[in-house]
């Protein structure tokens, strides 16, 4: 679908084009499957050495633990796999370090807003903003709900993971010449 785009800027063959952060609460459900189910949309369309890809989470309730159990088996279900993944918090530098920060509800938006500091001009916004014809604005968090509520997450996030590696392509391809 993507493979026909070059993402080659001028920092390529140095450093990834685009770095991409996914953030949720504890960085141990929405985040890790939005890594993980973006991480093989972006391996499948060859674009690994190019965009690199992290989750972070806004409170450090779960620090260094694996994710929760229920989105690791909701992901490995799908073929992703999220057993690798240990929670860690977001911190300052990664306003340096990403280009691309995406947060998976408004709250934890609106807590990164209130960190940002003025010199970042990378994109920080909501990842349901790139699938908007799905009439949410948050991915719900699944944590104190069942199984089931893992799968809705991993729905949204099939969902929202091209529409955002297209907009991501489209930032980094040169004006065309009119």
């Amino acid at each position: 679908m993507f493979s026909g785009i070059n993402l080659r800027s001028e920092k390529a063959g140095k450093e990834p084009a685009a770095n991409v952060l996914f953030v949720c609460t504890g960085n141990i459900c929405r985040s890790p499957i939005a890594e993980s189910v973006f991480r093989r949309l972006v391996e499948r369309e060859r674009l690994s050495s190019q965009i690199t890809i992290d989750s972070a989470g806004t409170h450090g309730f779960q620090t260094g633990e694996r994710p929760d159990m229920r989105a690791i088996h909701a992901a490995r279900r799908r073929g992703y796999e999220l057993s690798s993944q240990r929670a860690r918090l977001f911190d300052l530098d990664d306003f340096r370090q990403f280009e691309w920060i995406v947060a998976m509800d408004s709250q934890n938006l609106r807590f990164l807003e209130s960190l940002r500091p003025a010199d970042h001009r990378g994109h920080l916004g909501l990842f349901l903003d790139f699938a908007p014809e799905l009439g949410l604005i948050d991915v719900p968090d699944p944590y104190c709900g069942k199984a089931e509520d893992f799968e809705r997450v991993l729905d949204l996030v099939e969902r929202g993971a091209a529409p955002l590696l297209a907009a991501i392509q489209g930032a980094l391809l040169p004006p065309i010449a009119r």
